[in-house]
């Protein structure tokens, strides 16, 4: 089955884990904000050099941050005052196709709106920012935000095609960790598109709100291989541990439709209006993506992250993209992810590569896996049409035949794909 068209290899093995040991940049900037507190300080986040950066609004804490190992930089607002902001915003009457979250590096809120947004509600928007006060900017983005139906590996029902996430785990049954906005609770989901192979059901969401829900396996077991995400071509990468996202950290997502890309995370804590309803608490990236990468996996050295909601833009002009944190999911449906054991041939992510942007150049999507899915027996197949011993008339029609069929499923799977984004066309720029 596709599930193991979540997350699929052949590689044994696997563990349950909610954090990662090591401490990275990102986790300093973090214990620095907690022991300094929200009055005193405006987030953190990691430059493009590894170093820990942290905002700070006077001198004397400065000093304290740069007597613990990292850099300070001055700011007019507090996180206090910057949450205050984003507390006014959420009042005000909401307005679809409009977003916020906190811009650490500038010390502000960033409003932004889409291309359905009228002039009309964006002069009432930029009145409440003027309100406000210089901690708001309002800027205006192309295409518009909507939710993305599909993923890095698909999984199907009724209601549309979706992604499969994560695998994860209570203890006793195994589930799919994917986008709450891809199925209410009751909803079938199968690995193809005649409806033959049922893959489970969905037990819990949360949409609006946030944006997660459980599937669970119909055999109650992700089977081997659950600890490892697809990124296309038959390869996978091996998650080996979680955690929270960082400002200015290198990401990688995988999708169905568009395959994997990578990004920046450029904002934490944002707000998204879209036109089902609200989802808070998200990241923000710089990552691409298109109809059909929802609920697909954010990950970055093989540390899980989050999971694909919604965004703007394409992977050919570039765009935002806003995921579920990952371990804010977790805790809300009491379920633990299904990691690498710590092996030899697996061995736990180093300080300067887990979840962090330390040294960006070398940051990767992580150790490279074997992805098995519906394709299984293709690779024996082509290795005996590739085979010399075996070159011979009955070669050319096997080989014809193959190409047949490779060119009818990739022509149906276009024009499924069209006919999602035709569905979705009234949300969808």
């Amino acid at each position: 089955m596709v599930t193991q068209a979540a997350m699929a290899s052949d590689t044994p093995g696997r563990t349950a884990a909610t954090l990662s040991a090591p401490q990275t940049p990102a986790d300093k900037g973090s214990a620095l904000v907690a022991k300094l507190g929200s009055a005193r300080t405006a987030g953190s986040w990691v430059d493009s050099g590894g170093r820990t950066v942290v905002a700070v609004t006077d001198k004397a804490t400065a000093a304290e941050v740069t007597k613990a190992g990292a850099e300070a930089k001055l700011v007019p607002y507090s996180m206090n005052q910057l949450k205050s902001a984003a507390s006014t915003l959420s009042a005000a009457p909401k307005v679809p196709g409009t977003a916020w979250a906190m811009d650490y590096r500038n010390n502000k809120v960033l409003v932004e709106a889409d291309s359905s947004v009228s002039a009309t509600s964006w002069a009432a928007m930029t009145k409440v920012a003027e309100g406000i006060g210089a901690s708001v900017e309002m800027q205006r983005t192309q295409g518009k935000f909507t939710t993305r139906i599909n993923g890095a590996q698909p999984i199907l029902s009724t209601g549309g095609r979706c992604s499969a996430g994560y695998n994860v785990t209570n203890g006793q049954t195994d589930f799919i960790l994917t986008a709450g906005h891809c199925g209410p609770v009751g909803s079938i989901w199968f690995a193809d598109n005649q409806g033959d192979q049922q893959l489970g059901k969905t037990v819990s969401d949360n949409f609006p709100g946030s944006d997660f829900s459980l599937v669970q396996y119909a055999s109650g077991s992700a089977g081997e291989g659950a600890d490892v995400v697809a990124i296309g071509n038959g390869s996978g990468v091996t998650i080996t541990g979680l955690a929270d996202a960082a400002v200015g950290e290198k990401v990688f997502r995988s999708g169905s439709t568009s395959g994997l890309h990578d990004g920046e995370v450029t904002a934490l804590d944002a707000t998204v209006n879209y036109p089902e309803g609200t989802v808070t608490g998200l990241i923000q990236t710089t990552v691409c993506a298109e109809p059909g990468d929802s609920g697909g996996p954010l990950f970055s050295n093989g540390i899980a992250l989050g999971v694909t909601s919604g965004g703007s833009g394409d992977c050919k002009a570039g765009g935002t993209t806003f995921f579920q944190p990952l371990t804010k999911a977790l805790a809300a449906l009491n379920v633990k992810l299904l990691v690498a054991p710590k092996t030899a041939a697996s061995p736990a992510p180093s300080a300067s590569a887990a979840g962090s942007a330390a040294g960006t150049g070398s940051i990767t999507p992580g150790t490279s896996a074997p992805a098995t899915n519906t394709t299984a027996g293709t690779t024996t197949l082509a290795s005996r049409l590739t085979d010399p011993k075996n070159v011979g008339p009955g070669l050319l029609v096997i080989a014809g035949s193959l190409i047949a069929l490779v060119a009818t499923r990739w022509i149906r799977a276009e024009q499924d794909r069209k006919a999602f984004q035709r569905h979705y066309s009234a949300m969808w720029g």
